[in-house]
């Protein structure tokens, strides 16, 4: 069992070596437990004020907050992290611009950046961090990690034409990304509307009645192909022998599975298969059971 971390006097001080040794614990033994088990106590004996030397307690409580953060991720405790980094600091608007910063990144990482929004509403929000030189990144940051992905394309017009530390070119490059990434999303709602794969363009219509064609020939030939040699190998799996000339053909005309427009393009040639299938085994009968 690993021994109790040893009791430190409070202060920055103290802190500091805490913070020391569990950015050893992380990076060097890969002890991430124990490296949160360090900065809880740093964070812990620094108190619930600055206090003295205002400037090194924050820098210090800011180091021990970072570490835990990726010490939790490494554990795959992700969802703890901004719960855990507002026990230290109460409101998100006393967030430090670093820590904000690494919860954006971790919770968009996660693909769960709803749960950054109102965190960073809050904090763009307030007058005290307007004034701080990180707060035009972190705006940048918030509308490409959190509020775009989620779709607020309202809240991220409002949120710049609102923000007096932009610039009126950047305010309107801002705009203009915004405006981007509302058409792509409205473009990628009608692809995905129901019904949308059947309204496929001309040349996507074309080019699958070419591919239809050909299986037609394919098909007509294997057809022949069969009916001649029924008498002989009629307990060859015919079904499988289509099936196989299918495959071969998705093959050859090198469908991307990965393309949205190969999907109709699969179901309808497995329709036509079927339906090839059916005309084959029809004129072909069975010979006559011999005694």
């Amino acid at each position: 069992m690993r021994a109790e971390p040893p009791a430190w006097a409070p202060g920055p001080a103290q802190a500091a070596a805490l913070l020391e040794e569990a950015a050893d614990l992380l990076v060097l033994h890969r002890d991430f437990a124990a490296a949160v088990e360090r900065c809880e106590a740093g964070c812990d004996s620094l108190g619930p004020g600055p206090g003295p030397g205002h400037e090194s307690f924050a820098e210090v409580k800011c180091s021990l907050c970072v570490v835990g953060i990726q010490a939790l991720a490494e554990m795959n405790r992700w969802r703890e992290v901004l719960s855990w980094v507002l026990q230290y600091y109460h409101v998100p608007e006393h967030l430090p611009p670093k820590v904000l910063e690494l919860c954006i990144l971790l919770y968009s990482k996660v693909r769960e950046p709803q749960v950054m929004l109102e965190v960073g509403s809050s904090w763009l929000g307030s007058p005290a961090n307007q004034r701080l030189p990180e707060f035009g990144s972190l705006l940048e940051l918030y509308l490409a990690q959190v509020l775009l992905p989620l779709g607020r394309f309202g809240a991220a017009e409002e949120l710049v034409r609102g923000c007096s530390a932009l610039d009126s070119e950047r305010r309107l490059q801002l705009l203009g990304t915004i405006g981007d990434s509302r058409c792509r999303w409205a473009r990628r709602e009608e692809e995905t509307r129901p019904g949308a794969e059947e309204r496929q363009d001309p040349a996507t219509e074309t080019l699958l009645g070419v591919l239809s064609q050909k299986l037609l020939t394919m098909l007509t030939l294997l057809r022949r192909a069969l009916r001649s040699m029924s008498n002989h190998f009629y307990l060859l799996p015919y079904k499988k022998m289509l099936l196989a000339t299918f495959l071969l053909y998705l093959v050859v005309v090198r469908l991307d599975p990965a393309s949205p427009t190969s999907l109709p393009f699969i179901y309808k040639l497995v329709q036509l298969f079927r339906q090839a299938w059916a005309a084959v085994l029809s004129p072909i009968h069975r010979p006559p059971i011999r005694d």
